[in-house]
Formats: C-alpha cells, structure tokens, sequence
C-alpha cells in the first residue's frame, strides 16, 4: 500500500458513532466480524488440513512436512512486525488499516489455490514448490490480517465495546471453520470426481473467490476513529519494538498467544489421523471438525457476557484450567465410545472458544497502556506481534505433531502399529490438554485490570479532550 498517497486523516465508512469510546452499530460490528469470516476460508484449511494434504496428497513424507511447515511459518512470523510498522506508518483516504483489504484479497487468492496445486514433481521438486507456494500464501496471509487486527484498536477505545466486537469476530471467524470442517473433504470430491488433486485446487478457487468478495464488504463497512496522539513524532519500528518488550502485559499475552495456539493447532491437525487411523471411523471426521467449530462460536457468544461478571484474565485461567483437565480425561476415552469423544470434543472447544475474543481484546487494551505509559501509539505493531507469537505457537504445533507422527513410525494410508495409534490419541488429547494448563500458569502473571484499564481510559480521554 502507498504510504504516501494523499491525505493522513481517515475517512469514512459508515456513519455510525465518532468519537474515542464511541458506541459501534451492529452493522459496523457484523462488517468487522465477516472479515475473519473471510481469512477463515485460509486459517481452517491450514490448521485442519495442510498437514494431511502434504503427506496423504502430495506425497511428502511427515518429517519433511513437518520441517517445511516450521521453517515457513518461522521466517512468516518475523514479517508481522514489519508488517505493523508497514501499516502504521500507512496514509491514505481511506485511513491506515482498512486499504489492505481492499487490494490484497485477489492476490491472496491466487496463492491459495497455488498452495493446493500438486505438480508432477519428484521429492525435492515438490518440497521446493511446498515451500515456495506456502511462504507467499502465509505473506499475504500476513499483509492482510494484521491491519485487520489492529483496525478494531481504532474503531473504539472503549473496552467493553472491543470485546463485543472482537466477539463478533470470532463468531464469524468459527462459523466459516464449522463450514469449512464440515464441506471441504465433500467439495474436494465434488469438485475432483474422484481426482483429489483437481478437488483441492477448485476448492481453493471457491474459497478464494469468496474470501475477496468478503474482504471487501469489510473495508465498506468499517471506519476508522483512533489516531496517534497529535503530540506524537514519527518514530523509528525499532522504537515501537522496544516499547512492546518494556510491556510486560503484552509480554504476557505474547507467551500466551503461543501456548494456546499449540493447544489449538495441535487438536486441529492431529484430528484427521485420530479419526482415520486411531477410531478408525474418517466418515466421522467432518461432523467432529463441524461441532469443534460451532462450541468455539459459541463460546465467543458467551465471552462478552461472561467478562461483565468476571475479570478477562480470571476468566481465561478458570477455562484454560477447564480444557486441560477435559482434554486428560479424553486420553481415556475408548476408541469405539463415539458419543464421549464427541461430548469431550464438544466440552473442550466450548471452554476454548472465548479464549480468542478475549485475548484479542487484551491485546488493544496493551496499546493504551503503551500510549499511556510512552505517549506513543503503535496499534499494528501490538497486534502484529500478537499475530508473530500465535504464528510461532501454531508453527511449533503443526510441526511438533508432523514430528511426534514421523517417530511414532506414522506411514501415510497404511494400516498402524500400535505405538502409532497410542501416539496419535496423544497427539488429539493430552498432549493439547498439556499446553493447556501451562497457558493457566502464563496468565496468572497478567495485571493489567479493570481498575487499572478504567484509570488508564480515563486519562487518555483527557488528554485526547485536552489536545483538541
């Protein structure tokens, strides 16, 4: 995006409400919200199935997959800050945020459906082709959504309203994951008649189609109204950096974007081996991804609710706790017992599914403590280097499980030894439920709130009221 393009101050979209702590209509927040609705076309595929595509489609062995996916998403983690800075520093008539979504959602697009094309390559050739089609789909991943994340740090300061709306993001965001778990193996057939190859790479034309169209919708219908305090000079990224590592909550939140987004990815990807080589049952797959994805849009219903009773750090030990005992107790779950596998599965990702609004909410409250502490606002950075961690707990996941699979002695569409099956089960339950309860103890370090949060809006309306 043109960081020079005429005129600094945003413009609008709607014309809801103005102002700092500014009440947002519903249709800003469904605008808002259907953007992740959008992205999720990518992330759900990603972290349900680009592990299995690699080693059950393409023929990649799971070690070399593994490693593949590793090394991409690490080298993809260190562009989110640049991207932050990229973003902040951004000027257009459209505002800093909001111009990504409009240009970049063909581009990306192209990447996917590029990332899901299995050329007639030998080993080498196809991990070359891996690695490059994957590290340009994860760039524009990257160039796309870490505006969007930062655009709801400037929609409204108030904290009440980012945890409705960052709600709201999520809901969307886990309806498209339900949809995605549930159509994409059936579209794949569809689609390809047979040839997996052609029904991955029209199923990704779809997606991509749709997600653009989405993209855009977004940016229609959403304004920003947070600026950098007038006072504030340019800065050096290195600055804004160095502020993020002076802030110890969103040092935090950083650690626990990480363990959580191993505990996610974890549960995602090791689904599809649970389900055709431990339960034996892959007809059973898509319904099990469905209601994994519709618990977590639920409990993003509840997030909002829930925090007018309690505190959100509270409430994120009390719920990580939950999921780490329930994901034990499924290590024990025979393989022919169908409904508790569905109803600890079900459980799980209920408890799990407010963990998202939260955090993100936790997240844009960090940058008003850096623009209260520092007197200097870096929107994008924060969440572009929230979006780095959970870059770096999802690459640890997926990699960890593609390694985990490689010595357990996993071989792809074959029958499994034992050690195999009892690795996988791990892989789906304890292993998760693990990260899980030492999210708990990352959280317990968390200090910024609400007394705190409300003191800290306080004297950034005044100084806001005072510079105009």
């Amino acid at each position: 995006m043109n960081q020079q393009a005429q005129g600094a101050n945003p413009t609008p979209g709607p014309t809801a409400a103005t102002g700092r702590q500014a009440r947002l209509g519903w249709g800003e927040k469904l605008g808002y919200g259907l953007g992740d609705f959008g992205f999720n076309f990518y992330w759900t595929t990603i972290a349900s199935f680009i592990a299995a595509f690699y080693t059950d489609v393409f023929g990649i062995s799971a070690a070399a997959a593994g490693t593949m996916i590793f090394v991409t998403r690490i080298i993809d983690a260190f562009t989110d800050p640049m991207m932050g800075a990229i973003a902040d520093r951004t000027k257009s008539r459209w505002g800093k945020f909001r111009p990504w979504l409009l240009f970049g959602g063909l581009p990306m697009a192209a990447a996917g459906v590029l990332t899901f094309t299995t050329p007639d390559l030998g080993e080498g050739g196809k991990l070359v082709w891996a690695y490059a089609t994957y590290s340009v789909l994860m760039l524009f991943y990257t160039m796309l959504n870490t505006p969007y994340s930062a655009l709801s740090g400037v929609m409204t300061a108030s904290s009440q309203e980012r945890t409705t709306l960052i709600s709201a993001r999520f809901i969307f965001a886990f309806t498209c994951g339900a949809l995605v778990n549930k159509y994409t193996l059936p579209l794949v057939e569809y689609f390809g008649g047979g040839n997996e190859i052609r029904g991955w790479q029209m199923t990704l034309v779809l997606y991509g189609a749709l997600a653009a169209i989405i993209f855009a919708v977004t940016f229609f219908t959403t304004r920003e109204r947070i600026e950098p305090p007038a006072s504030q000079a340019p800065t050096h990224p290195l600055r804004d950096i160095q502020d993020l590592l002076g802030n110890r909550p969103w040092i935090i939140l950083f650690i626990l974007a990480m363990v959580i987004m191993m505990t996610f990815t974890m549960r995602a990807g090791s689904a599809y081996y649970y389900f055709h080589y431990y339960v034996e049952r892959p007809d059973l797959l898509s319904s099990y991804l469905f209601w994994q994805m519709i618990a977590y849009a639920a409990g993003a219903v509840l997030a909002p609710v829930m925090t007018r009773y309690i505190d959100k750090a509270k409430l994120l030990m009390l719920l990580m706790g939950t999921v780490g005992g329930l994901s034990v107790l499924f290590y024990f779950v025979p393989k022919d017992m169908i409904w508790a596998m569905f109803t600890l599965n079900i459980l799980i990702s209920l408890a799990l599914g407010p963990k998202s609004p939260l955090t993100w909410s936790m997240y844009a409250d960090t940058a008003d403590y850096n623009e209260w502490k520092n007197g200097r606002r870096a929107t994008a950075m924060t969440f572009s280097a929230a979006t780095f961690a959970q870059k770096l707990g999802g690459s640890l996941g997926s990699a960890g499980m593609l390694w985990i699979l490689a010595a357990i002695g996993y071989i792809a569409k074959e029958a499994q030894s034992g050690a195999s099956q009892a690795g996988i089960n791990l892989l789906q339950t304890a292993i998760p439920g693990a990260f899980a309860l030492l999210a708990v103890v990352v959280i317990s370090f968390y200090n910024l709130t609400g007394p705190q949060l409300q003191k800290i809006q306080d004297e950034l309306d005044a100084r806001a009221d005072d510079a105009t």
